[in-house]
């Protein structure tokens, strides 16, 4: 499992990271808190607190995380 941090500013943000997240065949969460959302559920996401950071958990290959971290860099914080 991979984990980074992303930070989703507005609507079209997480429509972007929900989108790659669905390109992908495995399993990927989002963790805010207390709550773990499906990355690929648009509803989901955003009823997240898009104010802080949020926690993405990759289950996947290593070639399948590769990809999806390009898909998403513009999103991935330090």
């Amino acid at each position: 499992m991979k984990e980074f941090k992303v930070k989703l500013t507005s609507v079209a943000d997480v429509r972007d990271f929900v989108q790659a997240a669905s390109m992908q065949p495995c399993d990927i969460d989002v963790v805010s808190g207390r709550y773990t959302i499906d990355a690929k559920s648009i509803m989901g996401l955003v009823s997240l607190d898009l104010n802080s950071p949020l926690n993405v958990q990759f289950r996947g290959s290593d070639e399948m995380a590769a990809d999806f971290l390009t898909s998403v860099q513009e999103y991935i914080i330090a």
